[in-house]
């Protein structure tokens, strides 16, 4: 089997997907396009024309597979390379940009939207990695072809989505998971931007400070030119508190991962999660909020409502009384050896 492989958006979740379906199918022949995580609307609508100029030979060779990523425009693609239309294709989900929080002030523009939809209805199967993210996707799209000027039949167009939709997350490489560890180091692990809700995390460990509960903080994850404010003004008071601070190395990040106790997630924006899932493979403690695609992944015992009030409190229960913690969650399920079979029947369509 022949496959073309195309990632418009290529961030570290993406490469991951794309690494592990390369090393898990060796006996597929894979031809692998990406583009570089920046310049976002351009990259998300412009991504066929890029192609085009730089990889015209490549798009127009015959595949027996073509397996994309969401932000990849595969309508307009298909319909300029009419090869790829013989081809089995797949789309996959990492996120949607119908649940995707808006920065204060923004509008929402209809062309990353489009895409995504076109992008499903142009597939044989659409892959999503969680069932919040196909919901989500769902319900958003239906809200949004409301507000079209003429009346569509939405639960036709829709279904069409809804029918050939499969849930399966990103699978993480096999390892033997690390046991959980009783000390008091906090990990923050997550992309240093606003829909990932810094300013409760921060907030939770000052109430924490307040109150003389003892704890030590690792803040890593990706950085970029513009972050939220909080970062900086954290970092002045929390003083020697930090162990670590900033994007790291990947051995570094693999350390520290080793090293903290208890990893948390405050975000206003997940669909699956592959830092949390890191962390506790390396034997942290999750501790998410009860909404998006958690409930799926980790039972109650995991979750925090929600609110600041239950945040604060389950850290201050779990720094102060270790034994309170629950036991690690298994890691083994969501690695590839659990998923490889499905992801067998998508691509093989069998």
């Amino acid at each position: 089997m022949k496959a073309l492989l195309l990632s418009a958006y290529a961030a570290m979740s993406h490469r991951h997907w794309a690494d592990g379906l390369q090393q898990q199918f060796p006996e597929i022949d894979w031809r692998r396009l990406e583009l570089p995580p920046r310049h976002f609307p351009w990259r998300i609508r412009g991504n066929p024309l890029t192609w085009l100029g730089q990889e015209s030979n490549c798009l127009h060779e015959d595949y027996d597979l073509v397996v994309a990523t969401s932000m990849v425009d595969l309508a307009t693609l298909v319909g300029l390379c009419p090869s790829l239309a013989r081809a089995r294709k797949v789309v996959y989900f990492h996120e949607n940009q119908f649940a995707y929080p808006l920065p204060k002030g923004q509008r929402i523009r209809a062309e990353p939207l489009m895409v995504n939809l076109y992008a499903a209805l142009a597939a044989d199967v659409v892959v999503f990695n969680s069932a919040y993210n196909r919901d989500s996707l769902l319900r958003g799209a239906r809200d949004f072809l409301k507000r079209m000027p003429e009346r569509l039949p939405l639960d036709s167009v829709l279904s069409r989505v809804a029918d050939k939709a499969v849930v399966l997350p990103v699978p993480l490489s096999e390892e033997a998971p690390k046991p959980a560890r009783s000390g008091r180091r906090i990990l923050w692990n997550h992309r240093w931007e606003y829909d990932k809700n810094p300013e409760a995390f921060f907030a939770a460990l000052q109430a924490l400070a307040g109150r003389g509960i003892d704890f030590e903080v690792a803040v890593m994850g990706q950085q970029f030119r513009d972050q939220p404010p909080v970062f900086e003004v954290a970092r002045a008071w929390l003083g020697e508190r930090v162990v670590c601070w900033g994007e790291q190395p990947s051995d570094v990040y693999r350390d520290m991962l080793d090293s903290a106790d208890i990893v948390v997630s405050t975000t206003d924006h997940e669909f699956q999660g592959l830092s949390v899932m890191e962390a506790v493979t390396q034997g942290c403690i999750p501790l998410v909020p009860d909404r998006l695609c958690f409930p799926e992944y980790y039972a109650s015992a995991y979750r925090y409502a929600g609110d600041q009030t239950t945040l604060e409190a389950t850290l201050a229960q779990w720094l102060t009384d270790p034994a309170s913690r629950p036991t690690l969650p298994d890691a083994r399920a969501w690695q590839w050896p659990a998923w490889r079979e499905a992801y067998r029947e998508v691509l093989m369509g069998t």
